[in-house]
């Protein structure tokens, strides 16, 4: 994967590519968790649609991209802040923070967001496609693409947090985008991934202190 170093000075040209590069990688990070929930809306789409009749038709991939509207949204939220940390001379060509209280406080911040109760609330829609479904089930591909972007914004809410990581190890940096994947993954789809999102956030909290009494510690 080739990701360009964010050069000095940002063109139209430029920014539009670093959106794309954003909205890929968001992609390619959250639709494998993303997955069992699209197969099962099509599986009870199917058998709804069979029982009544009605014809098939492409309400599954309406679905998924209301899904990926939501990180398209999320994406364009993101290079306006690299942006605006790249104005601030907040962050390196590699696309990672150069102020190491600004990582502590990233740390803390995504940390802290392990336990709030908007996390948890979208971290148990992620979990259960079943009581999505239940929940959330709407007739027809209008239905499907508001369907997405409940789950997505869902998705989103549980998740965001935790992509900001990016601007501390690193945006270009495969071994951060495979960590967060993985751990996004482990929250979903692990029986006690609840639990390990808490504890993880707990590791982030004390990561972060770690990394501010260190700053703190350097010599002036």
């Amino acid at each position: 994967m080739f990701m360009p170093m964010s050069p000095e000075i940002w063109t139209p040209g430029h920014a539009l590519l670093m959106f794309v590069m954003w909205a890929v990688m968001m992609a390619a990070m959250m639709l494998p968790s993303a997955f069992p929930m699209i197969l099962f809306y099509a599986m009870v789409d199917r058998n709804r649609r069979v029982k009544s009749g009605q014809s098939s038709g492409p309400r599954t991939s309406v679905f998924a991209g209301g899904y990926l509207i939501c990180w398209l949204a999320f994406s364009l939220f993101a290079v306006t802040l690299q942006y605006a940390l790249k104005k601030a001379t907040l962050l390196s060509r590699m696309m990672e923070t150069t102020s190491v209280i600004l990582a502590a406080a990233i740390f803390v911040a995504a940390g802290i967001y392990q336990f709030t109760p908007l996390k948890q609330a979208c971290l148990r829609n992620c979990r259960s496609p079943l009581d999505f479904v239940v929940n959330h089930w709407r007739e027809g591909r209008l239905g499907a693409l508001i369907m997405g972007i409940e789950h997505g914004i869902y998705c989103t809410g549980c998740c965001w947090m935790l992509m900001l990581l990016l601007f501390v190890g690193g945006v270009m940096n495969l071994a951060w985008i495979s960590g967060i994947a993985i751990l996004i993954l482990v929250e979903k789809f692990m029986p006690l991934g609840h639990w390990i999102g808490k504890a993880a956030g707990i590791v982030l909290i004390l990561w972060g202190i770690g990394v501010f009494i260190g700053r703190l510690q350097l010599p002036s």
